[in-house]
């Protein structure tokens, strides 16, 4: 079973997935096209972070940042061989639950070109392409996302 809970971004597990994640967006994007949060940043305020874990497998990572009016899907990593259970839609859950208990009407997100299957977990997740939204540049290597909280009750 896949539990996802809160964590810190220097939490044992949440760590190693995050510099997992960063390394991998780094080995795929020019880094003016790296928009993740270091560990610092993800120790925000404004940010809730999520591990998903099976038993103490620590399988991935998502994280919502709180804006004005909209939310912030960050930080979405899995493990290469936990891809396929079910941990990037549950993480999604739990991002969606937390940004309606602070009363935010949609979800927003920024993601790399060439990462199909993710593109694939939003879009079965409600998620739409849209342009850029808040400080973001429209580049070819970002693509951005927006799904309405408002009717997906």
């Amino acid at each position: 079973m896949i539990v996802v809970e809160p964590t810190s971004p220097r939490a044992n597990g949440t760590q190693d997935l995050l510099e997992l994640s960063h390394a991998l967006m780094l080995s795929l994007f020019s880094p003016e096209s790296c928009h993740f949060l270091d560990l610092d940043a993800l120790e925000a305020d404004n940010i809730h972070l999520f591990a998903a874990r099976e038993g103490l497998d620590f399988l991935g990572t998502g994280a919502l940042a709180i804006k004005d009016g909209y939310g912030e899907v960050k930080s979405m990593f899995t493990l290469e061989a936990a891809r396929g259970k079910g941990v990037g839609a549950a993480l999604l859950r739990q991002l969606e639950d937390t940004a309606r208990e602070h009363g935010l009407t949609s979800l927003k997100l920024e993601t790399g070109d060439t990462l199909h299957a993710a593109h694939r977990l939003y879009e079965r997740n409600g998620f739409t392409f849209c342009g850029p939204f808040g400080d973001y540049k429209d580049i070819p290597e970002s693509l951005f996302m927006v799904k309405s909280l408002e009717t997906d009750q």
